[in-house]
Order: C-alpha cells, then structure tokens, then sequence
C-alpha cells in the first residue's frame, strides 16, 4: 500500500524546503500523492526557517496528470483543486521546475505556482477533452489569465501538448533552464527570486486583458466546436468554463467549472473515453509477451510498392528503420519510389518537412527489383495484390532467399494465413501484418497469429508496432480477422436494411448520427466497390444457399461504379468531388432489387437502423471473442475505434454493448430473428452472458 511519506518527500536545501513527488511511473496525482502534497505545503508553511517552497517530480515527469483509476469511486479527501488552492494561497513563494509531462491535474498543480521553471523536455498540456473530461482542478481558470482566453481553450479542446518553448511563449512558463536535473535548475531559481525580492505572483489574482474581445473569440471558437465536435459532451463545456473565467470572480469561475467537471464525470461518454483509453493500453498484453523475447529488428523490406506498401514503407522509415522496397519491374519500382516521395513532399508543401529532412530519411530507403536484395533484412511485409496464389508466389521468394530467422509477415486483409504459412518450408517464421490505408496514418495494425507461428515473431510484431507508433491487437486467422470479419456482418446488416425500404442515404445519414464520420455506403465508395465485389465472388461457392443475399451492390459495380475513383458509386461524384450526392439511378436499382424479390418497402427511424447495425456488429462480436480469434472484448473495441471510425465516446461495440446492457441487445436480436433466423443466430456466448448477469467487461479482466 502506497503512502503519502513514501510518495512525497519534503528535503530542505537551506532555506528552500524541495517537495518531490514520486509516484512512478508517471507520479499520478492518486490520493497518496494529494495528501503527501498538503501534508508538505502545510509544513513549509509552518517552518520559520523555510522562506520558499520547489516543487519537483522524479524520475521521467513533473506530474503526468489524475489517477483515472479513481474517477467513478468515491472521492478520497483532499481534493486536487483544495490542494491546488492551498498551494496558490502559500505565504510563502512556490516554484514548480517541470521536467518531462506537466499534463491535466499535473499542469493544474503548477499553475498553482507562483512562478513556473521548464526542462528542456518538459511537456504540458490539458489533455482532459480526450477522456470526457476538463480540467476541474482550477485549470479552465488559472490558464486563461496566464495565456489569454482563446489560446486557453485552444490547448484544452485539441488535448495536445505543448514543448517547454512553446509554452513560455504562451504565458504558462516564467523561465526555461538547460540540463536535466529539475532541483538544480529549480534551486537557482528559487534563489534567483528571493535575492529580487520577487512577489508571490498568485495566478487567481492575473487580470484577462481586454473582456469584450475575448469573449467575441469565445463566441467564434464556440460555433467552431459545435460543428466540430459531432455530439461530444466536454467540448462545449470546456468554452462555457473559459468563459466563466473572463465574465466571473475567480472563486465563483472555479465553482462554475467544478459543476460542469461533475457534470462530463457523470456522462456515459467518460465512462466510453476512459474505457478506450485503457483498452489501448492492455491490447499489447498477449500470452507470447509472458516467455519470449524480440528478435532482431534492424533492417526491414517491403514486397510491394502500390499504395499499401508504399504506406506501410514509410510508417518504417518513419519509425527510423532501413527499408528495402522490392517491385516486379523498372517501371514498377519507380512508381513505387514515386509513391513514397509523394508522402515526404506533402509535408515540404505543408512546411512540416524540409528538403534536408527528407533526404536524411530516403537515404534509408532502397527501391530493387531483386529479391537478393533483401538477403540479410530481419523483416519483410508482403504487400501484393490480394490473391492466395499471388502472395504464395511471393512467399516462395522470401522463402529462397531471406536468412534463418527473418520474420516473414503478409499484410493480407482477408486471406488463409496458415495457407500461406504450410506453402513454405519455414511455417514458423510467418505473421499476419493487417495495416489499414493509408498504412503510414492510420493507427490500427491487427497482428495475425497462426497456427505454428514461433512465439517470438509474435513478440517481434508488436516490438515493430510499437516503433511504428501503431495500436497493436492481436488477431486470430479466419476470414476477415477481427474487423472485416465483423464488418461484412454489419454491412450485411445495412444491406438487409436498405432492401427492406431504407435509402442507402439514410442509413449513412443514421451513422453518421450515431457518432462514425462515414456512413458504410460511403466508405465503400471511398474503399472502392471492386474490392467488395471481389471478395463476394470469391465467397460465392461456399455461401449458405438458405442466406438472404442483397445483389444491389452487384448491381452498381456490374455498371462500372466503383466510387470515387470511378465518379460514381452509391453517390454521384462530378467532377472528382470528394462529397457524393444521392443518385436517382442507385435509387432505382434499389427499387428494381425490391420489386423482383417482392419486398414491400417501409420506413425505418434513424434509431430503429441503429438498433439492427449494432446489433449484428455485437452478435458477430461476440462470436469472435468465443471462437478466440480476439483474446477479450476490448480487443474488439480497440479494432473498431482505431481502425472503423467507431465513436471514441461510446467506447467501442463491446463497451457499447454494456452500456445499453446485454439483456436489451439479445431481445433486439430475438425480436430480428424472426424476420431472419439464419441471419439472427444469437452468439452463444452473449446467451451465457445474460443468464449469467455478466457483461463483456467481466471477460477483459478474466482473460
């Protein structure tokens, strides 16, 4: 058990008492840490000999923020803003010397300062907006009166950070020091003040330069985040909070944001972000990580350089590793070559790179057309075209000529990977690598585990993902994996929907609703509608004959319409526009699919589309979980919110899931099967669930 002495030490140097927190390995500002703070103020406070108080953190960060493990649980006393307060109110001067993150709760303390020193690594930030939250430490009203209103709300409603640079620009920094060492740097301070004579400068005190234009910014910034925010609860509380700080007394402003606090605390959309944010956190805890370690990751190739490879290349050099990229041809490869160029001179054109920069990391990068190249790389990624026969070919290759040992990875989206595996004489070698487009942005990587893989190439996967920054989820081998797996169910869904009276306009209309930026119909326009249509052929021979099959999108792609890259799809897009607009002769295709199958259309409300979409999205969930193919529900979820668009506030389909409650999305299930029993098949595992009185958060602990 944890206590305030072991997680806060007082020391005095002089005349300067020094109160370090340590609480590894963030130093979270849990209870302990809260009651160590009060106990040392209150000490300095009563020592005669004591004439400033330094206030540092050890190890990697000043104070990285609350202990969100808390939030939910009955308050333990005192609260961050009562120490927060005593710390402003100290008769004594109080220097925080920041090193490493100063973030939410953290920030909040040095804002309580009356002076702040920063590191050379110092990061701070008000990061609350990404669990639902805001700063209800006094934060939404100490930094506008020390960076101004608008820059105030900015930082809170984007959640970044801001370098130790950055924010002495800002106003939230006084000094910035060289070294590493946070009590020397901070003691010369302190020192530096006394000798000046300097003013307990009490940030509550700070006047708002000029009201009126303030919150005419304010105003503007509160229609922007409207827009903005699609349906998130903190947002808009975080402007009404800043705007509490330029109209009110400082005491009343803290009370007005300590209201709203419990208000976003109280918001199922806490309960969704919090979930999320752990769910990222667990993903890498697979039973390979319990007895093996890495193998070498130093030189890396990429089989492929079309979009994916092109993408999945650069998320490497990005990642700082030698990439060799391997096409058929010289006129391959340099289309390849042209692709990852194109990625670095986007930056130079945005002024996020330079000239300079990118040639420092394309000198890490050799485009071949021979397959000897990639003798001694520790790792290749296949990413060829998606046929079986196409990536066995390839396998073959790397089976000739990679060394013992090298991690032989497909970045297959579908495919048998134990197929691929037994073509080879080296089955244990080789992983599934499911990036998502475009590889170098989006987050999600599904590392697919089959049936021989070595435990260790496992292990490396996720070494890769992390150096790439990526969110790993491990995956078992079935088609589609984890996501797609569930997405065809879901889209079937929306299929059934639209057939059964529905536009496909609608329907995207009723997601979007629900909080996703994309409704289905449009991303398959986005995707491309050939890459659906070639998946379907591919099933078609082993369809259930008895399963309802929707041949809409058969339909369209028969025409040519392929989406966006085509001009049209289920929208109409004139002239290369990125929006589509609804097209009667999609609509009359629907009509005509209608008419032959002898379905009487009828009216669904957004709610009752959103019922049948997440349900099946949950059943099949559920399914995937049973079957082992994702360890727990929070793999699940962490699938859907960094690969699909799922609504970061609703904490994934499984947390969704328990939030409405289990009970209400079986019935919805029992109450669909009617109409569609093959389709409707209850998960046995969400059955068990709900006679167990048990929920799929029960199964993330249990696994």
């Amino acid at each position: 058990m944890t206590n305030e002495a072991s997680v806060v030490r007082a020391v005095r140097h002089g005349d300067v008492q020094v109160i370090s927190i340590s609480n590894p390995p963030v130093n979270a500002l849990g209870v302990a840490v809260r009651q160590g703070l009060k106990q040392a103020i209150e000490q300095a406070q009563a020592d005669a000999g004591v004439r400033a108080v330094l206030v540092v953190g050890e190890g990697k960060a000043f104070i990285a923020g609350a202990d969100i493990r808390e939030f939910g649980k009955p308050p333990m006393p005192p609260s961050l803003p009562e120490v927060c307060n005593q710390i402003e109110a100290s008769a004594k001067l109080v220097v925080a010397a920041i090193h490493g993150p100063a973030l939410g709760g953290g920030l909040e303390v040095a804002m309580s300062a009356h002076y702040r020193l920063a590191l050379p690594a110092a990061k701070l930030g008000l990061p609350e907006v990404n669990l639902g939250l805001l700063p209800g430490a006094g934060g939404t009203q100490r930094a506008p009166r020390l960076m101004g209103a608008k820059a105030a709300a900015e930082l809170m409603l984007s959640g970044k950070h801001l370098s130790a640079r950055a924010a002495q620009a800002a106003g939230l920094v006084d000094r910035l020091a060289e070294g590493e060492d946070p009590v020397a740097a901070g003691l010369a301070y302190v020192n530096e003040l006394l000798e000046q004579g300097a003013p307990l400068r009490r940030t509550r005190n700070l006047a708002i330069a000029d009201k009126a234009a303030a919150l005419a910014e304010l105003d503007a910034l509160q229609a922007d985040t409207a827009k903005k925010s699609r349906g998130l609860f903190s947002p808009l509380k975080i402007v009404e909070c800043v705007r509490a700080a330029v109209e009110l007394p400082f005491d009343e402003g803290l009370a007005r944001e300590r209201a709203l606090f419990v208000e976003c605390l109280n918001s199922p959309q806490r309960a969704g972000l919090v979930h999320a944010f752990f769910a990222e956190r667990e993903t890498a805890k697979v039973p390979e990580a319990r007895g093996a370690a890495p193998r070498a990751l130093n030189r890396v190739a990429v089989i492929g350089g079309g979009t994916m490879g092109a993408g999945i290349t650069v998320a490497a050099l990005d990642a700082g590793l030698p990439v060799v990229m391997i096409e058929r041809d010289a006129e391959s490869i340099a289309r390849g070559q042209a692709n990852v160029e194109k990625v670095y001179n986007g930056l130079i054109a945005k002024g996020r790179m330079t000239e300079e920069g990118k040639a420092a990391i394309l000198a890490r990068y050799t485009p071949s057309t021979s397959y000897e190249a990639i003798a001694d790389v520790d790792l290749v990624i296949e990413a060829v075209f998606e046929d079986i026969e196409v990536k066995k070919a390839v396998f073959q290759q790397l089976d000739r000529v990679c060394k013992p040992g090298a991690v032989l990875a497909t970045n297959t989206s579908y495919l048998d990977i134990d197929a691929i595996a037994g073509s080879i004489s080296r089955p244990q070698d080789v992983i599934g690598l499911h990036f998502f487009s475009p590889a170098n942005i989006m987050k999600l990587l599904e590392i697919v585990v089959p049936a021989r893989v070595s435990p260790d190439v496992v292990v490396t996967a996720f070494e890769l993902a992390r150096r790439m920054k990526k969110i790993p989820v491990r995956a078992g081998v079935c088609d589609g994996f984890i996501g797609n797996r569930i997405l065809a169910v879901y889209k079937q869904a929306a299929d059934y929907i639209m057939e059964d009276g529905a536009s496909p306009y609608e329907i995207d209309e009723a997601v979007r609703g629900f909080g996703y930026p994309m409704g289905p119909f449009q991303v398959t326009d986005l995707a491309g509608g050939d890459i659906g249509w070639a998946t379907r052929k591919r099933r078609a021979a082993t369809r259930d004959p008895k399963a309802r099959y929707v041949e809409v999108a058969d339909r369209i792609c028969e025409r040519g319409w392929f989406g966006q890259k085509t001009g049209r799809g289920f929208y109409l897009y004139p002239q290369g526009a990125r929006v589509g607009q609804a097209d009667p002769e999609v609509l009359a295709i629907v009509d005509a699919e209608r008419q032959k199958k002898g379905i009487a259309p009828r009216k669904f409300t957004a709610e009752e589309i959103m019922r049948r979409y997440m349900a099946a999205m949950v059943n099949e969930g559920a399914k995937v979980v049973e079957e082992g193919i994702a360890l727990r529900p929070l793999d699940v979820d962490v699938t859907f919110l960094s690969g699909y668009g799922f609504p970061r506030f609703r904490g994934g389909p499984m947390k969704y899931a328990d939030m409405v409650g289990l009970p209400a999305i079986l019935e919805d299930i029992r109450t669909f099967a009617k109409e569609d029993p093959l389709f409707w098949k209850p998960a046995p595992l969400l059955e068990k669930l709900v006679a167990e009185g048990k929920d799929f958060a029960s199964l993330n602990q249990a696994r």
